[in-house]
């Protein structure tokens, strides 16, 4: 089983890594193509298409081949669409391979959860929020070469190559350790009694989900901007914004399987939205820089274990009596909260073109206290689902059809 901790661990690196691999590299691809902010914005459109679409059939990917093909085919698929789309100088086909990277984007990231809630589910201890970890350092070291990659001015062709054979060499090492599926071994596994869409407990662990990349997306994209405009410092300071944020999130996932497992996951996700929530807060509304910085670094603190909890409970709430399941609801959750990462920076634009950014800030913090009421809702809907479940059971074994 460490094994198997260890290799999730590191997937949820590469995952980070690759996605952290091209974003950097934006304005060289830009001048490579030619392209202005309009025709990047639609190729981004399109990336985010392919992400949604194969995120919402990932579950039933990852029920008939198992978690370990469908993290070996979408890590290999990042692979070589990476390198291609450093290679390209029409905007047709950058369009095309943007779809691809996003395809192998949300397959990956619900067959690596998949796998995680299965190791989490044999270890018998919350361990999402570690695996989470994971994909926060390996964006930092992605990030870092990246910035490493455009100093020493190597082409995008040459940087996403040589990030692609480290990328499948470091598959090849740690494949073995992977698990075959969250199921049982024996065959498929069968359809859940309730589909996730009818499930109300669900859908409030979508809402934290998705909570939580509304605000991680604000922070990611509109920090740095908030402290030019807002405090009036130069770009450099202002990156420190995000660096604080990205920095604490990372550090407080690997606390946060202690967390859980010592407060519960209903407080975790409480405390942590209401941390969040004071963090945006301070930073939008208190004219001290320092102050706006750590305001950034508590909320990463605060929203570290929203997204890993949220997909662990999901997890945990499709599980059947032979250990299995869970796929589709991990599916259902990560695909309600990708449109976060989608609607929430334009969300966050249009409110600050209509007051000021700032006010777009206290929006994101309002938001982020209704991760802590979802969770709430959420643990009282798992009761209420428990108990109906308990009811039906005793009247079936009241009627005498179970022995």
């Amino acid at each position: 089983m460490a094994g198997a901790r260890v290799a999730v661990f590191v997937v949820f690196g590469l995952c980070g890594a690759v996605n952290a691999s091209w974003a950097p590299r934006v304005p060289a691809l830009a001048a490579q193509l030619r392209a202005g902010p309009g025709q990047l914005g639609l190729s981004l459109l399109v990336m985010t298409a392919g992400m949604l679409m194969t995120a919402a059939v990932s579950g039933r990917m990852v029920e008939r081949f198992g978690s370990r093909s469908v993290i070996v085919g979408s890590v290999l698929l990042s692979c070589v669409v990476l390198p291609i789309l450093g290679t390209l100088h029409s905007m047709i086909g950058f369009a095309i391979a943007m779809a691809g990277v996003g395809a192998a984007s949300g397959a990956l990231d619900v067959s690596m959860n998949v796998a995680g809630v299965g190791v989490e589910r044999r270890l018998g201890r919350p361990i999402m929020p570690i695996f989470h970890a994971g994909y926060s350092f390996g964006g930092l070291a992605g990030s870092a070469a990246a910035g490493l990659a455009a100093a020493g001015h190597w082409s995008p062709t040459r940087h996403f190559l040589v990030a692609a054979v480290a990328v499948a060499v470091v598959l090849v090492v740690v494949v073995r350790g992977l698990p075959r599926s969250a199921s049982r071994a024996g065959g498929p596994a069968p359809a859940p009694r309730v589909a996730p869409g009818r499930r109300p407990v669900l859908w409030l662990l979508a809402a934290i989900a998705l909570l939580s990349a509304i605000a991680e997306g604000a922070s990611s994209d509109w920090s740095a901007l908030l402290l030019v405009t807002a405090h009036g410092v130069g770009q450099g300071t202002a990156a420190l914004a995000l660096s604080a944020f990205s920095l604490a999130m990372a550090l407080a996932r690997l606390g946060g399987a202690w967390v859980q497992r010592r407060f519960g996951a209903t407080r975790s996700l409480a405390v942590g939205g209401l941390l969040a929530a004071l963090g945006l807060v301070t930073a939008a509304t208190v004219p001290v820089t320092a102050l706006a910085i750590a305001g950034f670094g508590l909320a990463g603190a605060g929203l570290a274990a929203s997204f890993p909890i949220a997909l662990g409970l999901a997890g945990a709430a499709g599980r059947r009596d032979d250990g299995g399941g869970g796929e589709r609801e991990v599916a259902f959750v990560t695909t309600i909260a990708y449109t976060g990462f989608v609607g929430g920076p334009p969300m966050i634009g249009g409110i600050a073109q209509l007051t000021s950014l700032s006010a777009s800030f206290v929006v994101v913090g309002a938001l982020a206290v209704l991760i802590a009421l979802a969770a709430v809702g959420a643990e009282r809907a798992r009761r209420r689902e428990l108990a109906a479940n308990l009811g039906r059971e005793h009247g079936v074994r009241g009627t005498g059809l179970v022995s």
